[in-house]
């Protein structure tokens, strides 16, 4: 019917191995790629929104994807290898601020000589910004050794902490610059300069795309299997020949590698000009609220939790408008988080897995579909 596995008979272990080995999962998924890739394109050529375009690419199409790449690299760490992480804001900053430097030319004065880098295309810049998070992201992974659960998240919650007095009070991160607010250089990528919000959205779309496959190939492999094998009991895993210290850095660094290409992206397409708070741990919060909601263990969850946290404030920020209603700014704020965390209890009260296992059941139900399920 509208979800069977029916006749679709796989003739080679490559087959059975595919990434979405069912036709309707592809279909579905190259029919949300078209409309991504040419769709949205085509309305904002168009202006047929059906309300206004360039609000809706910038405030809601950017950084639902960027914080979706966020969320699916916590999610590589917290959700595939069971290392809890409240430092996912700091590894942004830690990209933003390296993607920064790299491309405004980097000056290190020593005692002997002086290391010049001149300034370094924005592509290379964004992609040197998340191995420089990477890299910290291995340090910080390195007591995921030692301690667990709780214990490592205080640990990252330290490098969150650290990072931010680090990038207000060394002025060298910021060019020393009087106020502690940096400028994202132009954007211009092999020769074409991104300006236009439809050209910034395609751009992030382009990372998207690429790190999710990337993540979704990672976690079907040998690592990923490493990686749910320490999450449900590192210690059974090891007696079958795992090795921690490989799995658990490995997550760290490809989880660090993801969030801080997404905080180069946050910092130069989104928001062009930032300071310090806009890496806070209220950033960190949010990428894993959006982990659980959307799913652990999901890289569809990761875009799931990421629309909701991101889309329902918005949403209902715009009811008593749209129903004519005269209350103060002030208490449409108030009731948004209200409704929102009321939401979010209900939520993980109804399906503690999030969204991910909703959409799973979902399924479930569709291959039985009209028999009771």
């Amino acid at each position: 019917m509208l979800y069977r596995e029916t006749g679709q008979f796989k003739t080679s272990y490559a087959a059975d191995m595919a990434i979405f080995p069912i036709r309707q999962d592809r279909i579905a998924l190259g029919a949300l790629l078209i409309f991504a890739f040419v769709g949205v394109p085509a309305l904002d050529a168009f202006q047929v929104w059906p309300f206004g375009g360039e609000y809706l690419i910038r405030a809601i199409l950017i950084p639902f994807l960027i914080l979706s790449l966020a969320a699916v690299g916590l999610n590589t760490l917290t959700g595939y290898c069971g290392q809890l992480s409240l430092g996912s804001g700091a590894f942004m900053a830690i990209g933003a601020y390296s993607a920064y430097k790299f491309g405004t030319g980097v000056r290190i004065p020593l005692e002997i000589f002086t290391i010049d880098i001149p300034p370094l295309p924005v592509f290379w810049c964004i992609l040197l910004g998340g191995l420089m998070a990477a890299f910290v992201g291995i340090l910080f992974g390195v007591p995921s050794l030692r301690i667990k659960g709780l214990y490592l998240a205080v640990a990252t919650l330290a490098a969150q902490f650290f990072f931010d007095w680090l990038f207000i009070r060394v002025k060298w991160f910021t060019n020393y610059t009087s106020s502690g607010s940096v400028v994202a250089p132009d954007l211009t990528f092999f020769g074409l300069y991104v300006n236009k919000p439809i050209e910034r959205y395609m751009l992030c779309l382009i990372f998207v795309t690429v790190f999710a496959l990337m993540a979704k190939n990672l976690v079907r492999g040998n690592i990923g299997r490493q990686w749910m094998a320490i999450r449900d009991m590192d210690i059974a895993a090891e007696l079958m020949g795992i090795r921690p210290l490989y799995a658990k850095l490995t997550a760290f660094a490809i989880s660090s590698f993801m969030i801080g290409v997404a905080g180069a992206l946050w910092a130069f397409i989104y928001l062009g000009a930032w300071e310090p708070l806009a890496f806070n741990i209220d950033r960190s919060f949010q990428i894993l609220f959006m982990v659980i909601i959307g799913g652990l263990g999901s890289i569809l969850g990761s875009f799931l939790g990421a629309a909701f946290i991101l889309v329902l404030p918005i949403l209902l920020d715009q009811v008593p408008h749209a129903l004519g209603i005269a209350v103060s700014v002030e208490t449409v704020s108030l009731l948004v988080f209200m409704v929102t965390g009321a939401l979010i209890c209900w939520l993980l009260i109804v399906e503690p897995h999030g969204f991910a296992r909703l959409w799973s059941t979902g399924k479930e139900k569709l291959r039985f579909w009209p028999y009771p399920y």
